[in-house]
């Protein structure tokens, strides 16, 4: 191949439309080709994170697309994250580390600057991968937004990408969107669009034949996919979108015929909320219903209740308490319930939360929900790494990532959760290279309330499996000890680019990239 990638762009008709989901299909795709590919998205606005091996922290999406490559995530394959911490404001993550939380105003001055990061990360991996496949964010027909853009027409430009443009059919009006999507584009942007994907399509496609010619007769492109409604795929989400567009589903199961699983699991959904794939893993167990909820009102006496971890956390916490949430706790553990808190949740379980930098808003300070005896201090620099620990009770190793700006500090003895050390630690230490430990996590002494920074604990097959049973049995059940679930992402992204292949016409995209 040539010493400089190739370059595929897709850009949507609005947000979720399932750009992602597509990239990373591809991805897989011109993997399993045999060529060396890599997903690129110069600018993500996402509360679901993660952190590379190097502590960089990156949108969740292109670790995914990462994985679909099967190469390791890296900053570069998303130079700027953005993670709103108020209607008005985002923390701005830079080569995956913060570099203030701005105002949209500041945030547009700032852009400028941007444009050249996005440039030298596509650059470099331009230089070490055969294909580069890009996302768009949003619409590229924002009138309002196209000066100051970094993530759209003006990465194809950059780039010189041929552009396929994704319309969701699932919310209707999908041949609106497409064609007013072109007219509002310039001439030269125009010309950047070599085709169209409808995506979430249910029926027969047949039916939708009048409206596909019409479309390839009125714009002069090509229709290259039609992808059919699909959801048995257990890929995680790109962000808190899909919570909201799921939720009658989940109500649905809970009022169905079929037989109740033994532990009900329920998730606040925060306005604000983070990482809610640290979840995912417990809605494949057999045993679990697990659902999210808004308000305190719709809790149907939980085994478990969980406080997810939060980009705002005194914001999300007065939340709670103005939505009844304080009350269904108290009765989750008058019912013999357990409550567990990772990253933000953690720190809202303690007594005062203190923002004396203004890390995350307006407010200082807070009452917490006073069931555990800490105090956190939200403070820079933020906290970013990998990790791996032992879960000191059972002695099982779980390995997961840190993404938080507190310092809890717990004001009595206590016995922690976790032993933590960061993966880079050398296996075996020596006088020269000792490992270095710390300890994470608190629980009452009831072992009824308990709290943790370490996202993706539930990842770990043992130790969920572990956990859950320990519920059981609290609950007077028998445990049923085996793992009952185990993920293969592999497979999952191999099935989806078999779907994707039969509804594609990648003849037409390989000629696109002249491969």
């Amino acid at each position: 191949m040539n010493s400089r990638a190739k370059v595929l762009m897709l850009q949507g008709t609005g947000s979720h439309v399932g750009k992602s989901i597509l990239v990373t299909a591809l991805c897989r795709i011109f993997k399993q080709e045999g060529y060396r590919v890599a997903p690129f998205k110069a600018q993500n606005m996402a509360l679901n994170s993660f952190v590379t091996k190097d502590g960089g922290e990156i949108g969740r999406a292109q670790v995914v697309q990462a994985q679909a490559c099967g190469i390791e995530p890296v900053v570069d394959m998303n130079p700027i994250l953005l993670k709103p911490t108020t209607d008005y404001g985002s923390q701005v993550i830079v080569l995956g580390k913060p570099v203030g939380t701005l105002p949209v105003e500041r945030y547009w001055q700032y852009k400028e600057t941007l444009r050249e990061v996005v440039r030298s990360s596509l650059e470099r991996l331009r230089s070490q991968y055969d294909l580069i496949l890009i996302e768009g964010a949003g619409s590229p027909a924002e009138i309002n937004l196209r000066a100051h853009d970094i993530v759209n027409m003006s990465v194809a430009h950059m780039a010189n990408a041929p552009v396929l443009l994704v319309g969701d059919i699932d919310r209707g009006g999908v041949f609106a969107w497409l064609v007013g999507t072109l007219e509002l584009l310039t001439p030269e942007d125009r010309e950047r669009i070599r085709g169209f994907i409808i995506n979430k399509f249910r029926g027969r496609k047949e039916i939708l034949k009048p409206g596909l010619d019409f479309l390839e007769s009125k714009t002069g492109r090509p229709v290259l996919g039609v992808i059919p409604f699909f959801k048995d795929f257990k890929i995680p989400d790109e962000d808190s979108v899909s919570l909201y567009e799921n939720k009658p589903q989940t109500q649905q199961n809970l009022t169905s015929g079929s037989q109740t699983p033994d532990l009900q699991i329920e998730v606040i959904q925060l306005p604000r909320i983070s990482n809610f794939t640290d979840f995912d893993p417990l809605k494949s167990e057999p045993d679990v219903q697990l659902r999210y909820i808004q308000h305190g009102s719709e809790s149907l006496h939980p085994d478990l209740l969980i406080l997810p971890g939060t980009k705002n956390t005194i914001a999300d916490l007065l939340y709670l308490k103005s939505h009844g949430f304080v009350e269904a706790l108290q009765a989750c553990l008058r019912r013999g319930g357990t409550i567990l808190g990772i990253c933000g949740g953690y720190q809202m379980l303690g007594k005062k939360i203190y923002d004396p930098e203004h890390v995350e808003g307006f407010e200082t300070q807070a009452e917490g929900l006073g069931f555990l005896n800490t105090v956190t201090t939200l403070l820079s620099p933020k906290i970013t790494r990998q990790v791996k620990a032992i879960h000191r009770k059972t002695g099982i190793r779980i390995s997961g990532y840190e993404i938080h700006m507190g310092r809890t500090e717990v004001l009595e003895p206590y016995e922690p959760v976790f032993e933590v050390y960061e993966p880079t630690e050398p296996s075996t230490p020596s006088a020269s290279h000792p490992r270095q430990t710390w300890v994470d996590g608190l629980q009452n002494s009831e072992q009824t309330v308990w709290g943790t920074y370490i996202h993706g604990l539930f990842d770990n097959d043992l130790f969920r499996r572990t956990f859950l049973d320990q519920l059981r049995e609290k609950k007077g059940l028998k445990p049923l000890k085996d793992v009952q679930y185990v993920l293969d992402l592999d497979q999952e992204l191999d099935r989806l680019a078999e779907l994707m292949k039969k509804n594609l016409d990648m003849t037409q995209i390989y000629r696109l990239l002249e491969l």
